[in-house]
């Protein structure tokens, strides 16, 4: 497949499109090791990822993507220099969220501080928050052209790329398209390992 073809059409999404961004995103990440180990109640992962990822598309810098028939699906920021998402990262929940998510709060918001800490401020960039593609449909090249599709608008803008890889398999993905790991791996208590990557614009 390449992304020339029209099931790897790639579109920004509008507010008609949240519920399907959000459910691509809950199947895609369900056997996350990171998701499993925030929300490590299998019953209650869905309901408490989909209230997770509402809070990315709610972030006013927020683009949302979909590919295809609804089979992948990403969250992008565009951030100016001096600014990471949020101080404690824009996926850990207020305190006063306790009710939504019960103890995996603090999971949250450990962690969360931990990847702010290690976001770059130095200068304005895209930070990738998050992408997926659903069970059954990866491995068939729609990461891929999700990721052109954004990167290349990037680099005309000369404009750097962020994010942090959950597994070892996305990011040997964003590897193959420019990232490099920026520092160790972060992780907190027994969490798994998350990657902090970063890509310079092609010129």
């Amino acid at each position: 497949m390449t992304k020339d073809t029209p099931y790897a059409l790639v579109r920004q999404t509008d507010v008609a499109d949240r519920q399907a961004v959000l459910d691509v995103l809950t199947e895609a990440f369900t056997d996350d090791p990171v998701a499993c180990w925030l929300f490590p109640a299998s019953d209650e992962r869905g309901r408490l990822q989909s209230y997770f990822y509402g809070q990315l598309l709610d972030q006013g810098a927020a683009e949302a993507y979909l590919i295809g028939r609804g089979e992948g699906a990403s969250v992008w920021l565009a951030l100016p220099a001096g600014q990471a998402p949020d101080e404690e990262h824009p996926n850990a929940p207020d305190m006063d969220q306790s009710s939504i998510f019960g103890g995996n709060g603090v999971r949250l918001r450990t962690l969360g501080r931990a990847l702010a800490e290690r976001h770059p401020r130095r200068e304005p960039h895209l930070y990738l928050s998050c992408m997926g593609v659903v069970g059954g449909r990866q491995g068939a090249g729609l990461g891929s052209a999700m990721l052109r599709h954004r990167l290349e608008r990037a680099d005309a803008d000369g404009l750097a790329a962020y994010l942090e890889a959950s597994s070892p398999r996305s990011r040997a993905l964003y590897l193959r398209h420019g990232f490099a790991d920026l520092g160790e791996p972060v992780h907190v208590a027994d969490s798994p390992l998350l990657w902090p990557m970063w890509r310079q614009p092609s010129r």
